[in-house]
């Protein structure tokens, strides 16, 4: 069970939705498409934290998808490196109250709040 909560935490971590400017928006995965193009062509201009952060925490859910029993540890450090990006999300989301962004955020929080239920039960 462990497996398919951070299946659907990596997966909706993919489906957040950023929009600045009066043009400008994307998906995450579109966003990390540009992230992963540039990082050999120009490795400077993708070293940030809120772009390698919320990076390694999708690594390590990778990472636990292939443990025969996920790593609780890896679990949680992965919600802390995506849940900084989302925290901020959710935060714009609410001060600018553009719904979109706000919405995209919902499924990762749920997903959170179900993982550490799971966890508590099993504790």
């Amino acid at each position: 069970m462990s497996k398919l909560h951070n299946l659907l935490l990596l997966l909706s971590s993919l489906i957040g939705y950023l929009s600045w400017g009066e043009d400008n928006h994307a998906f995450l995965f579109e966003a990390e498409w540009e992230v992963f193009s540039k990082l050999f062509s120009e490795p400077l201009a993708v070293m940030h934290p809120f772009i390698l952060l919320p990076l390694l925490g999708q690594l390590l859910l990778i990472i636990t998808l292939f443990q025969s029993t996920p790593s609780k540890r890896l679990t949680f450090i992965s919600i802390g490196c995506l849940g900084l990006l989302f925290g901020i999300m959710t935060l714009i989301g609410l001060l600018t109250l553009k719904w979109t962004i706000l919405l995209s955020t919902l499924p990762f929080w749920c997903i959170v709040g179900l993982i550490f239920r799971f966890y508590k039960k099993t504790k």
